[in-house]
């Protein structure tokens, strides 16, 4: 698997557009109260076209940002960023993405399980399975029904991340397919001539 270099302006102008992409959608989700998160968008779009590592980049800036300004949670749960970039990474980079809703089907279980299971014991441990997302309120009906806080946490939370996955994957495949050719050349290789733009 080949990595770029060294980045190009353009390059790292795409990363922090994608880490702004992450942010609104996390405040978008915040703000309506509903049980999904959102904030993938950015991370699945620099995964497919920059790799495992660079896409690591918009989770992270993300993840502190949001931290630090509107929802504490997400310092906690930067590690399901990243496990979420490294598996859309090596599942998608330098591979054609079908397209198929059978596939993406099959693309969001890839990329939603070890981010689930990340997410969910941070859920579980550390906050007693209440946090600032509106599943929160998922997980606790269901623990009243009288499954443990543990399995309530896992189940609430691989449902929800799989309906989020599955909703950004359809985003990021739609944003990749509306960009020019031309442009997702010059953003994959680095290239420094702009003059096909």
């Amino acid at each position: 698997m080949k990595f770029p270099k060294k980045l190009t302006v353009l390059q790292m102008c795409f990363l922090a557009l994608a880490a702004v992409l992450n942010i609104a959608g996390a405040n978008i989700a915040l703000l309506l109260r509903i049980p999904l998160y959102l904030d993938t968008l950015g991370t699945f779009l620099s995964a497919m076209l920059f790799g495992p590592f660079y896409g690591m980049i918009p989770g992270l800036l993300s993840g502190l940002l949001t931290g630090f300004t509107t929802d504490i949670y997400s310092l906690f749960y930067l590690p399901v960023q990243l496990v979420t970039a490294l598996a859309a990474g090596f599942l998608f980079y330098e591979k054609s993405f079908k397209t198929g809703k059978y596939l993406i089907l099959l693309y969001a279980v890839a990329v939603t399980v070890p981010g689930t299971i990340v997410s969910a014991s941070i859920t579980a441990f550390l906050f007693g399975g209440i946090t600032s997302s509106g599943s929160s309120i998922l997980v606790q009906l269901l623990h009243h029904t009288g499954l443990n806080l543990t399995a309530s946490v896992f189940c609430v939370q691989l449902l929800t991340d799989y309906l989020d996955r599955t909703v950004m994957l359809c985003l990021s495949v739609l944003v990749l397919g509306v960009l020019p050719t031309s442009m997702l050349a010059v953003l994959k290789k680095g290239q420094r001539n702009y003059g096909s733009l």
